[in-house]
């Protein structure tokens, strides 16, 4: 049997080589991404042949790919698993693994980060100061901001420990938790939320639309939008709106709904844009990176491969 590994996120092995080093001891051969990007269905189809381990990132694992695979087991470099069809691949045998802990607080950091560089509109003024206009800007500071936290998992929870260390007062968002309080932070339905909250940041897991029309009108003038989520959670034609009016102060995008992104968001200066390099610190990128490598090398030996 072929003892081939398919490298899907084009950045693997940046950071530091160990990771790949770990997969090339264990005596497998390793199938680079040669794109430089996301792999395509289409990519995936024609580089997949033969290949029984995938170390993977967003590239589509729907039930099609799955099938038409080789996969023995496929190791998620992150924590969402929006991207696999999770019953195809366990009708299908396919052992599937992430790597949850990597990223956290790469993910949390760069969130308060990016939450500090739109209350003070940092951004903005170097822009003008490069074209020569000293455009001198007030700004807010975090302590007493009121933040809700959509998706209170280990992403969020961190996010709202460093917030809470800053001084602001912290709300979680999250349907699969119960009670009125998470280890004191208070927990509320995002609809009760929006209306007193001076920045919301999202960490939720899926692709399903979160912030829409209603959900915009509901919100606080003047707010603040963080998404390090999916580009699909937010209703662009919605934020759009919310921007021209006002309703929205700035927003910070590490998502987006087409990625490389290239549209109308770029048009305005109070978005803060990323291009999703959330988890790319060097110490959550190694870790994540080693995770997968080690997880997919334990499912490939259990498979007997």
């Amino acid at each position: 049997m072929s003892k081939k590994i398919l490298i899907g996120p084009s950045s693997y092995g940046e950071a530091s080589p160990a990771p790949l080093q770990l997969l090339r001891d264990a005596g497998y051969e390793i199938v680079d991404n040669p794109h430089g990007r996301r792999l395509t269905r289409e990519d995936m189809y024609q580089h997949m042949p033969g290949i029984i381990g995938l170390i993977a990132g967003l590239e589509p694992l729907d039930r099609d790919v799955l099938e038409k695979s080789d996969f023995k087991a496929c190791a998620r470099v992150g924590s969402g698993m929006a991207n696999v069809d999770m019953p195809a691949a366990e009708e299908l045998g396919i052992k599937i693994s992430n790597t949850p802990n990597g990223p956290v607080l790469a993910v949390a950091e760069l969130t308060v980060g990016c939450l500090f560089t739109m209350l003070r509109q940092t951004a903005i003024m170097d822009r003008s100061m490069r074209g020569g206009k000293w455009d001198k800007r007030m700004g807010r500071q975090v302590k007493d901001l009121k933040v809700a936290v959509v998706g209170y998992g280990r992403i969020g929870r961190k996010t709202g420990e460093l917030l809470t260390a800053l001084g602001a007062h912290v709300i979680a968002v999250d349907p699969f938790l119960k009670g009125s309080d998470v280890d004191g932070v208070p927990l509320m339905a995002l609809k009760d939320a929006l209306g007193q909250v001076d920045a919301v940041a999202l960490h939720i897991a899926g692709e399903d639309e979160l912030l829409g029309a209603e959900e915009f009108a509901a919100m606080k003038d003047g707010i603040y939008v963080l998404n390090a989520a999916r580009g699909e959670n937010v209703n662009y034609d919605a934020l759009f709106a919310a921007l021209d009016s006002g309703k929205v102060a700035g927003i910070w995008a590490d998502a987006h709904p087409e990625e490389p992104y290239n549209g109308k968001l770029l048009q305005y200066e109070n978005a803060l844009l990323t291009p999703h390099i959330g988890s790319y610190s060097h110490e959550g990128r190694v870790k994540m990176e080693m995770d997968a490598a080690e997880n997919l090398l334990a499912d490939l030996k259990a498979q007997g491969v």
